[in-house]
């Protein structure tokens, strides 16, 4: 599900070692990616709402339930645990 409001800004799986992958754009300075899906839902520049589903979690060979998730700040890798709210 969309971490933020946003638009996708790709879907697709022709970034090698990413497998299906899907990158939401949320601001001018935050992205966030969702690599190794089984399906894909949204297509690029769909608008997306918090909580919207976009992909079904698929995985990698060594493990097939398995999601990569990334936040990036201008373009920079961050601990996402820090932009998420807390549970």
């Amino acid at each position: 599900m969309a971490a933020a409001p946003g638009i996708v800004v790709y879907s697709g799986e022709g970034l090698r070692g990413y497998g299906r992958l899907v990158i939401v754009k949320h601001s001018e300075v935050y992205l966030s990616a969702y690599a190794h899906c089984r399906t894909l839902l949204v297509q690029e520049g769909q608008v997306l709402k918090t909580g919207q589903k976009i992909a079904e979690v698929g995985g990698d060979p060594a493990n097939n339930k398995r999601l990569y998730f990334e936040i990036r700040k201008d373009g920079k890798p961050v601990n996402p645990l820090a932009y998420l709210p807390k549970r």
